[in-house]
Formats: structure tokens, C-alpha cells, sequence
């Protein structure tokens, strides 16, 4: 343990603390901008390049960043020194005098780290502003994320979360001095890089540098033309979260207010993703059960283990860094990609209009699922299955402008028959809950027995890869899981090497999953906001009446009246997908 004086209190820390936490144990804010968010990641090599967070330490000549700053034992720092005040307000002097002044008009306005960080220093003029030169750079709009460079300030979140946590590479830091800015390799556009649209850069963004592309006035339109009839799915992780934004604490569940928000914003009617996911499970465990029996019989072609691909920005991550892999993953949609489909056709049945003269609206923690919704094999004749995709964050600002608040509005239930639902359905949510739901059906399909405890305790956690073994009745099946696309990596290159000892891998793009999608309220990387979230989503799985996705009974009439079984002609059609190699198409443009 090291001793040290910060702002005349003594605190002890560990060794190989960093002045930053030491401060924090003393409840001492010390501002900051690059090391914000990243601070609950496991990076070894974070930013450290603002230049915000400085102090002064006893002895030294030149201010110390605090964040990346390691104490000494007998330590006497000044976090509040008018130095080191001074020091801040020149750094962020100089950042905003090469930053747009369009805050007004700014889609990050009320949500901006650097707006908060100006007024928390004080900062109210630009000294020799004029003597600036702002650099400007095109703006870059691919189908989920908006990059605006001339709103870069070189914090280097994204680049960090790109590289670091989800290995995916399309980020890094270009030119030097007033042109800096985090951008692509060779500066291409984001659709012609390795981007698998997480949006993992855009939750972390301090600024409107990386923002979503919304699409919220597409369905403002849709619901305003009376031609159309416009309905509405809802991820499992956007009632886990969608309060934070109403000032509601973590891991509220919100799940009736939200329908009736749904309901009062007009949507014809308001169905669940989650309905969708039990159609999922058994489309995928039917699959993982085909190849298990193949597997088992000596078939040496079986593709084990066999992968989920509920994940569009997993999906987008093996296409474009592992193409070679692209038949082991499950050829079953995602529940998004499944609801849009059954809507335009099942459901648009029963009310007698034409597909055309349907929009599907799905509200998604995710970005990458406006990217999906895209895909040019979602669509029929060009009519998409599913028309847009808008984020949690998306939404509250929809019912914001509605003039409502989710704290005051009653609780009402999803409409039929597509809002009908099972726990398992719900658990898909978050990271570990999409094997879990699959498990419980494909047991007992297996076993033909009753499957009495459906909690698999085992593969819960927030552990990046984890690992269980599942006992299906004298069966040792061997589960894999992992969340974040770094940890992904891993196992996909074991897999290739011929190490990897699983039978079925779940892989969430988004640390924590779903939970913590690119789309979510920000948590500033903070776990125990994602533990609150996933804990809610286990709770409202424990109090539906029905756990097991085959036991749903819309499920079991969907079945019976239109599709005939799992994995028939008709389900394949439109319930399963092919992947393509996207390493070789992505080509450099500007």
C-alpha cells in the first residue's frame, strides 16, 4: 500500500494506482475528458493526451497527468492549485478554438462532455480566436454512423474502443496539429472500412464527432400518413434502460410505461422483439440440435462448434475479418430480421393490407441494426423487412418531444398476437442470455424430459469469455461465450487454429451485450450499470408465467397456421439468411 497527501487529506491506495483513483477514494472530481468512459475497461494503454485531468506534485517541475500519472509513496499532490487551474482552462481554451460553435443545432447539445467540461472551468471567451484556422472535413454518412471531423477534439475514445476493446481497426489518428482528428485509413469513408457499426465509438464520444444517423423523422412521417400502418417491435434491453434517460436509476424496468408511450405516440400497434427471439430460439436450437445429431453420428463435415447470429455487428465482424469462417455461424436471422418478415406477411394477412402499405418500425439498443435493416437480403422487391431502426436514445427523445414522461404514465400490455412472449425471449438481452434461452428449449426437444430448474446459473456473468459445460442427459455439452468483439477474436481464431473444444459459442458485439449497445443511454463504461440492467431483464424473465420459447403459445400458432415447423421450406425462407465475404469488396473511396 502507498501513503500520499492530495489536497491536504492522506489517503493509502494500492501500488500502481494512478493519482486519478487515488483522488476519487477522497470523493476529489478531478476533471476529464480522454480517460472518461474508459476507465472501467481493462485497457492497459489508455489516452492520457488531453491534458485536462493535470495536478501538481511536490518536487516536479511540470503538471502531471493525473490519469495515467502512478503514486509514489509520500506523494503530495494539489489538484486545485490556481496552476493547475490555470493549466485547464488553457487546454480547453485551445480545443475550442478549433471546434464548431453550432451548439444550438447540435444533435450531442445537452449530452456534450466538452459543452459540460467548458462551463464546470468557465471557459466564456477564446483568447486570439481570430488568429485561428478552423479545419474542416466532409461530412461522412454511412447507413448507422454520421462521423463530423470538424467536431474531433483528439480525445482518442473511439480510437481506444475501436483498437483495444473490439479489435476491429477502422480508427486512428491522422495528420498533426490544428488538422489532428481520428479518422480511417487513408481517410475512407467509415462504409468502406472494416466498421461493423457497433457503435462503441459513438457511446463513448465526448462530442457530435460519431453520432447515430437518426431516423426519427422517417418515422414521424410514417405514422402522420394515414396510407400506412405503422407498427412497432422493442428490443428486451431498451425497457432495462430507456428510464436512465427520464432520470430513472439503472436497471429500471420500464416496460409498460413504454408500450403506452408507444401507443400514445401512434403507432397502429405495439408488438415485441422479444416474440421474435422465442421465434429465434427455435429456428437456431432446431439447427444446433441438426448439427449436434449429425456431429454425434460421425459426420466428419458437421461445422462445430456452431456460432449465434442474433448479433449484427458480430455478423458484420466475421464477414469482413473472418470470411473464411462465414458457413459456422447459425443461418437463422436475427429476432430484429425474423419480426419484419412474419409482420409483412403473417400478420399483414390478418389485416388485409398490402406489404408495401406496412412500415415496421424496431426500437434497438443497437446500431448496427440500422445497418442490418438495410441489407439488401432483408428486403423484397426493394420493400426492406424491416423499414427503420431507432435507438433507445432515439426513442427518449421521441417521447421527450411528445411532451410525455415514462415516470408518469401508466403501464399498458403489448398487442397481439405478436407481442406475446416467454422469459427466454426477454434474457436475449443480455450477454450469455441468447445460449441460456436456447438451452431451455433445445433440453427438452432433446431429452423429450421436463426441464425443472431453467436458470442455468453457469452462464451468467460479466466475465469477457466464459465457459460452462451443460449436462443434456448424459450429453457434456460445451458451452463458450463472449462479449465485446476483442474476446470474440480470440475464440474465432482458436476455432481456426483447431483448439476450440465448444459445441455452441454465443457472441455478443457490446460489452455486456445488448445491454450496453451502441445505442444505449451512456454508462461511461461503468459495469455496474451494465449488472443493473441485466439484473432487471433476469427479473422480469423469473415473473413471466412462460420460461421456455417452444411453450409460447402465439409461438406454437404461428407454427401450426403458417410456417408448419422449424426449419421447414417456409421457414427457411424467411426466417434464415447466407453471410458473404466482405473483406474482398470493401474498396478504398472518398
Amino acid at each position: 500500500m502507498i501513503k500520499l497527501k492530495i489536497d491536504h487529506k492522506f489517503v493509502e491506495v494500492e501500488k500502481g494506482t494512478t493519482i486519478y483513483h487515488a483522488a476519487k477514494k477522497l470523493d476529489i472530481d478531478i476533471p476529464i475528458l480522454c480517460y472518461m468512459n474508459l476507465e472501467h475497461l481493462d485497457i492497459e494503454n489508455k489516452p492520457g493526451g488531453c491534458r485536462i485531468c493535470v495536478v501538481e506534485v511536490e518536487g516536479r517541475r511540470n503538471l502531471a497527468p493525473s490519469c495515467s500519472t502512478k503514486v509514489d509513496e509520500g506523494m503530495v499532490v494539489r489538484t486545485n492549485s490556481m496552476r493547475v487551474i490555470n493549466a485547464r482552462r488553457t487546454v480547453m481554451e485551445f480545443i475550442l478554438s478549433d471546434h464548431p460553435k453550432e451548439c444550438l443545432t447540435c444533435s450531442k447539445s445537452g449530452g456534450c462532455d466538452l459543452q459540460d467540461l467548458a462551463q464546470q472551468l468557465g471557459v466564456r471567451e477564446i483568447p486570439n480566436e481570430e488568429t485561428c484556422e478552423m479545419s474542416t472535413y466532409r461530412l461522412d454518412t454511412s447507413p448507422s454512423i454520421i462521423r463530423n471531423l470538424d467536431k474531433c477534439i483528439m480525445c482518442r475514445r473511439c480510437e481506444m474502443m475501436c483498437n483495444e476493446v473490439q479489435t476491429v481497426g477502422a480508427l486512428s489518428a491522422i495528420h498533426r496539429g490544428f488538422e489532428a482528428a481520428v479518422g480511417t485509413a487513408f481517410e475512407m469513408n467509415l462504409e468502406a472500412s472494416t466498421c461493423t457499426y457497433c457503435g462503441q465509438c459513438v457511446a463513448v464520444c465526448p462530442t457530435a464527432a460519431l453520432t447515430e444517423v437518426d431516423h426519427t423523422p422517417q418515422v414521424i412521417r410514417a405514422i402522420a400518413d394515414p396510407k400506412k400502418t405503422v407498427i412497432v417491435q422493442t428490443a428486451p434491453a431498451v425497457r432495462a434502460a430507456l428510464g436512465e434517460e427520464f432520470g430513472m436509476e439503472a436497471g429500471t424496468l420500464v416496460t409498460g410505461e413504454m408500450v403506452t408511450a408507444l401507443r400514445n405516440l401512434g403507432f397502429d400497434h405495439v408488438f415485441d422483439t422479444d416474440f421474435a427471439a422465442d421465434l429465434t430460439i427455435m429456428e437456431e436450437g432446431t439447427e444446433l440440435l441438426g448439427r449436434l445429431k449429425k456431429h454425434l453420428a460421425g459426420d466428419k463435415n458437421v461445422k462445430l462448434p456452431m456460432l449465434t447470429s442474433c448479433c449484427p455487428g458480430w455478423v458484420n465482424f466475421f464477414e469482413t475479418q473472418f470470411p473464411d469462417m462465414k458457413d459456422i455461424p447459425s443461418t437463422a436471422r436475427s429476432p430484429q430480421q425474423m419480426f419484419g418478415p412474419i409482420a409483412k406477411t403473417y400478420f399483414a394477412d390478418k389485416l388485409g393490407i398490402k406489404r408495401e402499405d406496412m412500415v415496421v418500425v424496431s426500437i434497438m439498443p443497437c446500431l448496427a441494426k440500422k445497418y442490418e435493416a438495410q441489407r439488401d437480403e432483408f428486403k423484397v422487391d426493394g420493400n426492406p423487412d424491416v423499414d427503420f431502426s431507432i435507438t433507445t436514445r432515439e426513442l427518449a427523445h421521441l417521447i421527450k418531444q411528445a411532451n410525455m414522461d415514462i415516470k408518469k404514465l401508466d403501464k399498458s400490455d403489448f398487442d397481439q398476437p405478436m407481442g406475446e412472449s416467454s422469459g427466454a425471449g426477454v434474457i436475449f438481452g443480455t450477454t450469455g442470455g441468447v445460449i441460456e434461452a436456447a438451452l431451455r428449449t433445445a433440453y427438452e426437444i432433446h431429452t423429450g424430459k421436463n426441464l425443472e430448474k431453467v436458470d442455468f446459473d453457469q452462464l451468467r456473468g460479466m466475465e469477457g469469455i466464459r465457459e460452462a459445460t451443460v449436462d443434456f442427459d448424459g450429453l457434456d455439452l460445451k458451452i463458450g461465450i463472449a462479449h465485446g468483439l476483442g474476446n470474440a477474436r480470440k475464440l474465432l481464431e482458436d476455432i481456426r487454429d483447431g483448439k476450440s473444444h465448444y459445441h455452441a459459442i454465443e457472441i455478443m458485439a457490446c460489452p455486456g451485450g445488448c445491454i450496453g449497445g451502441g445505442g444505449q443511454p451512456q454508462h461511461h463504461g461503468d459495469s455496474a450499470i451494465l449488472k443493473k440492467r441485466a439484473a432487471a431483464l433476469y427479473r422480469e424473465d423469473a415473473g413471466k408465467p412462460i420460461r421456455k420459447s417452444h411453450e409460447n403459445p402465439a409461438i406454437k400458432e404461428l407454427y401450426e397456421t403458417f410456417l408448419g415447423e422449424p426449419m421447414s421450406e417456409k421457414a427457411h425462407h424467411l426466417l434464415h439468411t447466407h453471410y458473404f465475404d466482405r473483406k474482398r469488396k470493401r474498396n478504398i473511396g472518398v
